[in-house]
């Protein structure tokens, strides 16, 4: 009977239906685990991605450590010992390797470069002499080349041999001469319907959007998204090819662009590192600073207020619309700030355009400021027992706040648009015009023009 459930145990596991069951089980669980790994990897404590890192088997764990930021990266290899080190680092590309120099410091630069074989150290060592967010910082060496004299089927051929030798991508060739000068551009599209016998000079395109190696990342982004590109060639001052810089190589830079742009607008220092992974102290000492300067900034509402104390005593209805008048005056100015930074940032918007923007918003200031000034005036006249609430002359209080509103939110639309324009001329970052900094400057001058306005249209009535 024993013998008899042996072969039965035995004929089961040898079916090919169970075969190919168990095979697919196999293969599914460590992707799934890959899968659920890279999705919480940025959740996880140090020690626990390093260990579930360790725990894979070698194919999966290049597959995810391929996927990983920069930042990632550099952390888990700066946790290796030299030997695995050399073998991680020699997986990536030259440009791949430069960023994570430039992630884990100079101090690395060294060690990082001796692991390289001497053609990469060569290739790190030339992307490294660029700054990171400039295309020269950016791009990959590792491009396809074809001469002008190649027939098609010659250059297919010779692709196909770049093709082993990791080139950044295949999609694009670009035609060379013999001083590494850009000629043209041939897709492999169109090298494939061509006919084998013509000339690559014959079927390139010779009109190229390139860049130079100087060029900003924001500026490459923007080329990118107008032009529907996958990759742009990098050329020095003389024409000669430098590399190509694709769309992925930007788009994560453009990330950090943007992060950066918004936790200035958030009047934030820009954070290092993932939200989870900056420590407390750091987190608070990033926010610390704005916050002071705001803190400090907002100590001269109260001068202001102490310069109007006599007219805040002999009319204290006029402090009840205190919060109405600087929030109305802040809001219109972190909007028209943020509209601006932003459409600087996309290029919409350049630094010549001042007085366009400055007509513009004047308007829209004065639309923005009836419009609220109107619902004021409805909201003092339709409030139940505003005689008794805001004195008899509760008409002329409606008035004051209408055209204290009026003249606050112009102010604040003026200058909201206008900081990143006088920023921007003295070669400062706009987005440093963050909403609280606009805010904390129209709260003070709304207060004047509030008691400003006040002492002109009650002078006789309540003060």
């Amino acid at each position: 009977m024993e013998d008899n459930q042996n072969q039965d145990l035995n004929k089961n596991s040898d079916s090919p239906e169970n075969s190919e069951e168990n095979i697919h089980m196999l293969k599914e669980v460590p992707e799934n685990e890959l899968i659920n790994l890279a999705t919480s990897w940025t959740a996880l404590p140090f020690g626990e991605r390093r260990q579930k890192f360790a725990a894979l088997p070698r194919t999966e764990a290049e597959d995810l450590f391929l996927s990983l930021t920069v930042h990632d990266q550099a952390e888990l290899i700066s946790e290796f010992a030299a030997l695995e080190k050399r073998s991680w680092v020699r997986l990536l590309a030259p440009d791949d390797v430069a960023d994570i120099i430039q992630e884990l410091g100079i101090d690395s630069r060294e060690e990082i470069l001796s692991l390289l074989d001497p053609q990469t150290r060569r290739e790190v060592t030339a992307l490294l002499a660029y700054a990171e967010d400039n295309a020269g910082g950016l791009m990959s060496s590792r491009y396809a080349r074809l001469r002008p004299e190649m027939t098609v089927d010659e250059a297919i051929s010779y692709l196909r041999i770049q093709a082993k030798t990791q080139v950044e991508t295949i999609y694009y060739a670009y035609v060379l001469d013999n001083n590494q000068v850009l000629l043209g551009v041939a897709s492999f599209r169109e090298l494939f319907a061509a006919n084998p016998t013509k000339l690559v000079r014959d079927i390139m395109k010779a009109d190229v959007i390139k860049i130079p190696v100087n060029l900003d990342q924001e500026q490459i982004g923007r080329i990118f998204s107008q032009q529907n590109l996958m990759a742009l060639p990098v050329i020095n001052d003389d024409g000669q090819m430098q590399g190509i810089v694709t769309f992925d190589d930007v788009s994560s830079a453009i990330q950090e662009e943007t992060t950066e742009d918004i936790q200035k607008l958030g009047a934030v220092e820009t954070l290092d590192a993932p939200y989870l992974k900056v420590s407390l102290f750091e987190l608070i000492r990033k926010r610390a600073g704005w916050l002071g300067i705001l803190f400090i900034g907002e100590m001269f509402t109260a001068s202001a207020m102490g310069f109007f104390q006599s007219e805040i005593e002999r009319a204290v209805v006029l402090a009840l619309f205190i919060p109405l008048i600087i929030s109305s005056g802040g809001n219109s100015g972190s909007q028209a700030s943020t509209l601006i930074i932003r459409a600087m940032a996309l290029g919409e918007v350049r630094t010549r355009d001042w007085w366009r923007v400055l007509s513009r918003e004047l308007l829209s200031g004065i639309a923005l400021g009836t419009f609220l000034g109107t619902l004021g005036i409805i909201r003092i006249m339709l409030w139940p027992n505003k005689e008794s609430q805001y004195g008899p002359h509760y008409f002329y209080v409606a008035l004051t706040v209408a055209i204290s509103i009026l003249g606050v939110v112009l102010w604040g639309t003026i200058c909201g648009s206008m900081l990143p324009f006088v920023l921007k001329r003295l070669d400062l970052d706009p987005a440093t015009a963050s909403a609280p900094g606009v805010a904390t400057i129209v709260d003070v001058t709304g207060l004047v023009i509030y008691f400003t306005v006040a002492s002109v249209v009650l002078k006789g009535l309540i003060l």
